[in-house]
């Protein structure tokens, strides 16, 4: 019960974070998109900057996960499909404005057409799920 209890805390402060950084704007997707402005790209670069000095940190200090577990990390292999599905991605990401991590900020900040976004998140998943098998590697 108490890591459900960290889980929503964190998840609501991420929620909180995107909302006030203006990352759940549709209006902010399409500037980015026409290169309009350089708000989302300083959001993503310093999610991205974050990212890398958090993971030297987990690496150098050992860091265990909010249950104890420690935490490790695989190398990835690339392949083909990385980029099919990085275009696919962003196309979807450009027509809707919403990448996986907002459509549930959306949602609570009343945009009631994001449901739709988050049930096609979910059926585009499950189609993956059921085509990775078939999929280049």
């Amino acid at each position: 019960m108490l890591n459900t209890i960290k889980y929503i805390i964190l998840g609501t402060m991420f929620g909180l974070v995107l909302t006030k950084t203006e990352a759940i704007s549709w209006f902010r997707m399409q500037e980015m998109f026409r290169f309009q402005s350089f708000h989302m790209y300083g959001i993503i670069g310093s999610a991205i900057l974050t990212g890398m000095i958090s993971l030297q940190l987990i690496k150098r200090l050992h860091i265990k996960t909010i249950t104890g577990k420690s935490i490790t990390m695989e190398a990835k292999q690339f392949n083909k499909g990385t980029i099919i599905g990085g275009l696919i991605f962003g196309m979807g990401w450009a027509l809707t404005g919403a990448c996986p991590g907002p459509i549930f900020a959306q949602i609570g900040a009343g945009a009631s057409v994001a449901i739709v976004l988050l049930l096609s998140a979910i059926a585009g998943t499950w189609v993956y799920s059921f085509l990775k098998p078939k999929l280049p590697h």
